[in-house]
């Protein structure tokens, strides 16, 4: 059978993955079918992307040499219901619904090659990183296939076992939320200070842009560049001290461990190895 990608429910993010393989043509818009049971959705992406757009789950499962599973956590029982019987041996399934364990969509669908991963928002602009792991079924052909379609939306990086897809869950899928909130309170702060939103803003934007940068080009540790850019009696080792008076660091530690927590509730285990 040829190429064919199916995509189980096509909302921002399943958008952002048929948009990115488009974009570095992994493959044509014919070889692409998603479904959606908004006929006003079907007919935007039809338009959209020249894709075929179908309103059956089975449907559009059936076509797909790949069958990826993009919608949300609670709709993921009624999909699994939709595809039972409905995938062949040769298929290969692909998850990124959060919680959505993968014996769970194994064992519905009674189907042993099975990825789960975990993308996030930035994604959306090609600029993601999406955690994956695969069941011992998954050839090598075809994790060849399920890296092609995670580098359309970034970094693709391979984990050991699906508690590290929860553990990703915490820590890259929602750490763009604790970014925003660092990005927004330091806007705010240059507010404070005196600056316009909009200088403020920019200011924030680039700094946080070039910093990244500065830190992928340099490969140095994260420490080593603080110290580069901390004088005695300087800003910097004024800011520092007053950030560890805050606690900063023991904050978003919390935030990335509740958000584990809460990653493994969803997928219905309670047992969490600290």
């Amino acid at each position: 059978m040829s190429k064919c990608y199916s995509f189980i429910g096509t909302g921002v993010m399943s958008e952002s993955i048929i948009a990115g393989l488009l974009r570095k043509n992994v493959v044509p818009p014919e070889q692409i079918v998603g479904s959606h049971p908004r006929a006003e959705r079907r007919d935007d992406l039809s338009a959209k992307y020249g894709i075929r757009m179908v309103e059956s789950n089975r449907e559009a499962a059936i076509a797909g040499s790949m069958v990826v599973l993009t919608v949300k956590p609670q709709r993921i029982s009624k999909v699994l219901n939709d595809l039972t019987g409905a995938i062949r041996e040769d298929q290969l399934l692909v998850s990124i619904v959060a919680g959505a364990r993968i014996e769970t969509i194994a064992g519905k669908l009674d189907h042993r090659a099975v990825v789960r991963a975990m993308p996030n928002t930035p994604a959306q602009i090609g600029q993601g990183v999406t955690a994956w792991t695969a069941t011992p079924e998954v050839n090598k052909a075809q994790e060849g296939e399920v890296i092609a379609v995670l580098e359309a939306l970034g970094k693709a990086v391979h984990v050991e076992n699906e508690r590290q897809i929860d553990m990703a869950t915490a820590l890259s899928a929602t750490g763009p939320t604790y970014v925003f909130m660092v990005m927004e309170a330091l806007i705010d702060a240059g507010v404070h200070m005196g600056f316009s939103r909009h200088v403020s803003q920019e200011l924030v934007w680039q700094m946080m842009q070039g910093s990244v940068s500065f830190a992928q080009e340099s490969k140095k540790h994260p420490a080593e560049l603080r110290n580069m850019v901390t004088s005695p009696g300087g800003t910097s080792a004024e800011a520092i001290y007053q950030m560890e008076k805050g606690g900063l660091r023991t904050v978003l530690s919390k935030a990335v461990w509740a958000a584990y927590q809460r990653a493994v509730a969803l997928g219905g285990d309670d047992k969490i190895a600290k």
